[in-house]
């Protein structure tokens, strides 16, 4: 009888090891696919895509045990060679080929040339052909900077001592009310998918005082920008026991910080591949919602429009202020109207007109809601009541405020638009891997 002990014993080495190892002039076994052959004569280049990068081998007609013709780009092989420095090469070493196994071929060539540096096609064609257009190492090198800021999220709020949890997709009504959901037959009751999990982290925050979440969330808007998805990745947040709703953007700063230094300390690799300069985030600024609108009208000759909420012209003029006067590439917009926030918000002690709420700009574009939520239950009902809303459907969510509640507050981050930003794209597709917008549900 054999039994399983967890240990993976393999034949086959990683680039990370080769690098680590010194086997230089040793012979080694690698597997990988096939990215890009080129031919200089009796010599060839083979190059594998691994998963952490390029390997360079070397193939000599007549020292192999298969011809080249024999090889095709996309074909899944494991090499033997012997390991030799080449600086030239990917990683700066490379591997003189005398075996190859051959594990699989393709059956098609390629519709698209994902061994390019840059594939010179549209985003519809590389959304179009998503699995195959995410084998380019410049493609795949985004979403392992969105993994490094998924990762940075969950290891700061962990050290800081939240919870994480697992709400709902699919439930009786939306947190944020409106016509923005899309609604299901749930056998044979009407249900809606989840805008945002806030009435559930609200109630955890009643369980574990801390708690965060990455997961989906999805907004019916039939809208068609490059800034806008229907469904996203929310990077969640709530917090109980505060003292202000600062403390929240104080975690939030935290939590940049982390990350930024994880990226540069982690994804160099990935962070070169790109291009990618890493913003600022020692010291981030925070304005009320008024002042930055003014200031952005006055500096930039903008007469201001809408006074209870931030036109995406306006988000961008804000940003360029706060960089050209503070280089700052952040700054947190505060106090947003009331009439503007959900029924939950704080309002502010001094003018109920005004919100103890936040969203924080990143180069012109919002990436974050968030804010102090109210937490006495005489206060909430009748907040409903202003607004004429009923506590139909959020019996649940009600019930916890009866009971008693901390101050709280907390936030939503979006995660494929701080990987835009972060990436200098201008299209939230572009970070996203399988876009669901209003045109497309495949693949």
């Amino acid at each position: 009888m054999k039994f399983l002990t967890g240990e993976m014993e393999t034949t086959t080495k990683e680039i990370a090891e080769i690098l680590a190892g010194g086997l230089d002039g040793e012979e080694v076994k690698v597997n990988g696919c096939i990215h890009k052959i080129r031919k200089m004569g009796e010599v060839a280049f083979i190059i594998l895509r691994k998963r952490e990068g390029l390997v360079q081998a070397v193939y000599e007609e007549g020292a192999a045990n298969v011809t080249l013709k024999e090889l095709a780009e996309e074909a899944a092989v494991e090499i033997t060679g012997i390991v030799k420095s080449e600086e030239r090469a990917p990683n700066g070493f490379e591997i003189r080929i005398h075996k190859i196994r051959i594990l699989s071929r393709p059956s098609a060539p390629m519709p698209i040339a994902v061994n390019k540096w840059k594939m010179n096609t549209s985003l519809e064609t590389k959304l179009d052909f998503r699995p195959l257009s995410l084998r380019n190492i410049r493609e795949r090198a985004k979403f392992r900077i969105q993994e490094g800021v998924t990762r940075g999220f969950r290891e700061y709020l962990r050290g800081c001592g939240f919870t994480e949890i697992h709400t709902p997709k699919i439930g009786a009504r939306g947190a944020e009310g409106g016509a923005n959901l899309f609604r299901l037959e749930y056998f044979h009751r009407h249900a809606v998918l989840a805008q945002s999990p806030q009435f559930y982290k609200q109630m955890m925050v009643g369980v574990f005082d801390r708690v965060f979440e990455v997961a989906p969330v999805f907004r019916a808007e039939k809208h068609n920008t490059k800034r806008h998805l229907n469904e996203y990745t929310s990077l969640d947040f709530e917090m109980g026991y505060i003292e202000s709703f600062e403390d929240i953007m104080q975690m939030e700063t935290g939590f940049l910080q982390y990350t930024m230094a994880l990226l540069e300390r982690e994804y160099q690799q990935e962070l070169k591949l790109l291009d990618v300069s890493l913003p600022k985030t020692d010291k981030i600024p925070q304005v009320r919602f008024d002042r930055a609108k003014q200031l952005a009208a006055e500096k930039y000759h903008r007469e201001i429009r809408n006074p209870y909420d931030l036109e995406p012209e306006e988000e961008v003029l804000i940003s360029r202020y706060f960089k050209e006067e503070m280089d700052a590439d952040f700054v947190f917009v505060t106090h947003y109207p009331s009439k503007k926030r959900p029924f939950y918000a704080m309002d502010a002690p001094d003018d109920e007109k005004f919100t103890l709420s936040f969203d924080l700009l990143f180069q012109g574009l919002e990436i974050t809601t968030g804010g102090q939520r109210i937490h006495d239950y005489a206060m909430l009902e009748e907040k409903l009541q202003q607004r004429g809303m009923t506590q139909e459907g959020m019996e649940q969510y009600m019930l916890v405020f009866k009971h008693g509640m901390p101050p709280h507050g907390g936030l939503g981050i979006g995660l494929e638009r701080l990987t835009m930003k972060l990436l200098g794209e201008d299209n939230v597709r572009e970070t996203t891997l399988f876009p669901r917008d209003l045109g497309r549900l495949e693949p």
